[in-house]
């Protein structure tokens, strides 16, 4: 065969094989082949071939692993062609199976949304309490396959790209931001870039090497490492205030900010912000809830849990948590109030938003990660 016909074949070949693969699509999604594969469904078969096989789910191959500090897990993953891509700052819902049973937390992409590997990378941080992200940083290992979401949310990077850019972060809250760190500069911004992160130490810091060498690359990015405790070599020292900032990043005010963070630190930006009528110029998302404080002496009621026939007494924690507590598995995502996975119907009773304080009486959906129940109430569940 002869070059030229070689090299128009190859057109033809990949058509058809995209073809056949459609084919193959339609009559693994037709009735006919739900009908056979009832009461399991199509997917528990296509596993059995590849764990990555799914004709609707995101499934995605665990293809890496880094530890760029002591209690933290890189992974890099290769999603399946369900994958729809992301916007830098959205996150996804991670699904794991852990003794038998599903876990999902949420963790937000840290890669370029220009990543020519197409691989999507995420970083957790292993917290003492952190059942998942343990398991991630203890047992995942290339070849692992797991189930993510698309990805979601509104804490992304705008379309039209800011001229001036402030990115805050603190602790393992350096992931969103860090993707729209890198997707600016794989895009060759020419704005100016501040990246502002707070960690206890020097060695605490996720991406350090990284962070240094694009600040060294980009003359537009200014790289500002404040480290808790004195002596680390960052550019600061100490918590964040206004002062601080007013000094670090003069004209803050004329910055579109994009913050994530523990909880204080969030809260302390907020006030900064709020004070100086700069609401507008603020994006955020919590990337850790604050502890719910469980009220055992003063709980009163019980919860009921009308589809499954239990009945549990008010312990004073969230519901999701009672429910769990009840031998229940209930869905669950973020266990943050941000992904709305646990999102259920209260048919009757009070509930209080842990974020807000707020009281809700009567039927309607609410957020089980982030409600405890005031008095007996009754779930769908």
């Amino acid at each position: 065969m002869s070059q030229n016909t070689a090299a128009s074949t190859l057109p033809r070949a990949a058509g058809l094989n995209a073809w056949l693969a459609g084919s193959l699509r339609r009559a693994l999604g037709s009735r006919l082949a739900a009908t056979l594969s009832f009461p399991h469904g199509v997917d528990r078969y296509l596993e059995q071939f590849d764990p990555s096989w799914s004709l609707h789910e995101v499934r995605a191959e665990v293809v890496g692993v880094r530890h760029l500090t002591t209690d933290s897990v890189t992974l890099s993953l290769k999603p399946n062609a369900n994958w729809r891509g992301f916007v830098p700052g959205q996150y996804v819902r991670l699904t794991v199976e852990i003794n038998g049973v599903r876990r999902t937390r949420c963790y937000s992409p840290a890669n370029s949304a220009h990543a020519r590997d197409g691989l999507i990378e995420l970083t957790a941080k292993a917290h003492a309490n952190g059942f998942v992200s343990r398991h991630l940083r203890e047992q995942l290992r290339p070849g692992t396959v797991v189930t993510l979401s698309q990805a979601e949310g509104q804490f992304a990077l705008p379309e039209w790209r800011p001229e001036r850019v402030l990115l805050i972060s603190g602790g393992s809250g350096i992931t969103p931001v860090m993707s729209m760190l890198r997707t600016l500069c794989d895009e060759g911004h020419k704005g100016r870039i501040t990246f502002l992160h707070y960690s206890n130490k020097a060695t605490d810091l996720i991406y350090a090497d990284e962070l240094a060498q694009l600040a060294a690359r980009h003359p537009n990015v200014q790289l500002l490492r404040a480290f808790a405790e004195p002596g680390q070599g960052g550019e600061l020292e100490g918590l964040f205030s206004r002062a601080q900032l007013a000094q670090a990043v003069p004209d803050y005010a004329q910055a579109q900010t994009f913050l994530c963070g523990p909880p204080g630190m969030m809260k302390a930006v907020q006030a900064v912000f709020a004070a100086e009528a700069l609401e507008a110029r603020l994006h955020l998302e919590h990337f850790t809830a604050a502890p719910v404080v469980v009220d055992s002496a003063g709980a009163e009621g019980e919860v009921r849990f009308a589809r499954s026939e239990r009945l549990a007494r008010n312990s004073g924690a969230t519901l999701l948590d009672q429910a769990e507590a009840a031998g229940l598995k209930p869905e669950s995502g973020c266990r943050m109030g941000i992904c709305h996975a646990c999102t259920c119907r209260k048919t009757a009773g009070k509930v209080r938003d842990t974020r807000t304080g707020q009281i809700s009486d009567g039927e309607e959906d609410i957020q089980i990660c982030v409600s405890v129940p005031v008095g007996t109430v009754t779930l769908e569940i």
